[in-house]
């Protein structure tokens, strides 16, 4: 413990990052980031199925038959091992799991595993999740008006402010998420734009796509979205390594950073709709010819009105980004 006051940005690289940090210890998180929150691929099969319908599609428009999966922020591997379980017949895929944490024992061995995104690869790029992971600086107007930067204690989480925000930090916010009335906050995302940019220009060619909490500039949330999660509940933001720390993403900002290919930015009950996973009940008449097909066909949807419930996941944004040969808005993929 220490009683240092820090910027968040800093204070969220240790305890997220750090070698006793909530990512990288065995000890505060045995079962990774599910044992704590709960995403679309921990939610139901028809997220990694997506996804491998994804890997199909962006290989038919690469004329190829061998891609790349490259997850990033990928937990235990949860949904490298479903797209892997789900990629259909002719597919060969070259599995990445980009992670901090040590390789889950029992993943599967086709399966890299590292610390960095590699590079030069052709296929899919997916973050789901990843981004809102990202530390970034905290910034909240005085009294007086001015932005100032959040300083944050590590032991207790206490706050208090800093020195006024300049530079480039200023001109991001003043593009991205303008402040003026006391006590408005805003989570200064520049660090989250540099690691999708560079993200997306890992790939050769093929589809990057980052899926998680979201919002635009012209609905921001006036007090920013930072906070945390420990066993499956929000929790008051501490930087001591207890919990996982989390803000929305500004993936506006993040598209504008990316000089190549075509951007699309949508929520996940559209992506998810192209992608065939529908929350459509099963005809009733199927109930009597085949019951054991009905219950299937109910339990299918209810997992993907999961996905797409409105007030719920189906509200995720997702950016998708093609670069490569034909660069193209995804249409009617899977």
């Amino acid at each position: 413990m220490t009683e240092e006051w820090r910027g968040w940005r800093e204070a969220a690289r240790t305890a997220l990052y750090g070698d006793e940090g909530f990512y990288r210890s065995p000890v505060r998180s045995p079962q990774g980031p599910a044992g704590h929150f709960r995403t679309s691929v921990h939610a139901s099969p028809l997220f990694a199925r997506a996804v491998a319908g994804l890997l199909a599609s962006t290989a038919r428009e690469l004329s190829t038959r061998t891609v790349a999966l490259v997850d990033v922020g990928a937990g235990r591997g949860e949904l490298l091992t479903g797209v892997l379980g789900a990629v259909p017949e002719g597919l060969e895929v070259i599995p990445y799991g980009v992670e901090v944490a040590a390789r889950p024992p029992e993943l599967d061995p086709r399966v890299v595993w590292c610390a960095e995104v590699p590079s030069d690869v052709t296929g899919v790029l997916f973050a789901n999740e990843w981004l809102d992971n990202v530390p970034v600086e905290v910034a909240e107007v005085d009294g007086d008006g001015t932005a100032r930067y959040v300083q944050v204690r590590t032991a207790d989480g206490a706050e208090r402010l800093g020195a006024p925000v300049t530079g480039a930090d200023a001109e991001w916010l003043e593009r991205w998420w303008p402040l003026s009335a006391p006590g408005e906050r805003a989570e200064i995302g520049r660090p989250r734009d540099a690691a999708w940019a560079g993200a997306v220009g890992s790939l050769a060619a093929g589809l990057a796509v980052a899926v998680d909490y979201a919002h635009v500039r012209d609905a921001r949330p006036p007090f920013g979205t930072l906070t945390g999660f420990r066993d499956g509940r929000e929790v008051r933001p501490v930087p001591d390594g207890s919990c996982d720390l989390t803000a929305h993403v500004a993936l506006d900002a993040c598209a504008a950073a990316v000089a190549r290919g075509v951007a699309e930015l949508t929520d996940q009950r559209t992506a998810l709709g192209r992608l065939g996973v529908s929350g459509e009940r099963p005809a009733l008449s199927l109930a009597a010819a085949d019951p054991a097909a009905y219950v299937r066909g109910l339990s299918s949807a209810g997992e993907a009105a999961e996905l797409t419930a409105r007030g719920g996941l189906g509200d995720f944004g997702w950016l998708l980004h093609r670069v490569g040969p034909g660069t193209e808005v995804m249409a009617g993929a899977g």
